[in-house]
Order: structure tokens, then C-alpha cells, then sequence
């Protein structure tokens, strides 16, 4: 099962994936994604995702041909990302700070941030 959340704005579009990236869910999210197309920046936001089959690494690679971004923080859809080539977001940072909103933990700085507890 595949859930996708659009953002929508004057020049970015944000493609938030969670579940599985596969078959005719992936094809339904290239359409989707496809009346969207006169945007100048596609993010694809690949956190949630926990499985990608070969047809969404088609998709996948569709949106990198036309310039999309992805967010990819875990080592599972990171290497889906360097096989595919594709163009990863720095430090896989949020597609938020790409619209110049900061970061939930922005405000934060060394002593002052959380830190796990140890068991």
C-alpha cells in the first residue's frame, strides 16, 4: 500500500511517499505527478518508504530525468538512490529547508539539544 501526499506551490512541487513503492501505485503516482509537471523543482520525499520494486525504480529514475530531488535519510532508499543515480538531497536534508522553511531543530545548538537517554 502506498500513501502520497502532495505540496503544491508557484515553482516547487513536494512528493511525500510512505509504504510501498511498487506496480500500478507507482505508475499512479508518475500521473499524479505528471499534472504537476510545469513546476521548476520536484522533491520526492522517500523517509517512509520500506520497499521499492522494479517498477517504481522506473518511476524513480523518471522523476530523476527531469531534474527531481530526493530525500533519502536511510540506508535502504539511499542505495535505491546511488544505483538509480539519482540526485540526493545534501546530508538528506529536509525538502522543507529547500523551501527556505528551517528545519524543526534549527534552533538548537550543542548542550541544548536532546540527547538520547542510555539504558
Amino acid at each position: 500500500m502506498l500513501r502520497v501526499e502532495i505540496r503544491d506551490s508557484a515553482d516547487t512541487l513536494i512528493l511525500e511517499l510512505e509504504g510501498r513503492f511498487t506496480g500500478r501505485d507507482a505508475e499512479h503516482a508518475r500521473t499524479l505527478t505528471s499534472l504537476f509537471a510545469a513546476r521548476e523543482k520536484l522533491f520526492v520525499d522517500l523517509t517512509e518508504i520500506v520497499f521499492i520494486d522494479a517498477v517504481g525504480e522506473e518511476v524513480l529514475s523518471f522523476f530523476g530525468q527531469f531534474g527531481a530531488e530526493f530525500v533519502a535519510p536511510n540506508s535502504y532508499v539511499l542505495d535505491v538512490c546511488e544505483r538509480l543515480n539519482l540526485r540526493v538531497t545534501p546530508n538528506g536534508s529536509s525538502h522543507l529547508s529547500a523551501l527556505g522553511e528551517p528545519p524543526a531543530n534549527a534552533g538548537q545548538s550543542g548542550p541544548n539539544r536532546s540527547k538520547p537517554r542510555r539504558r
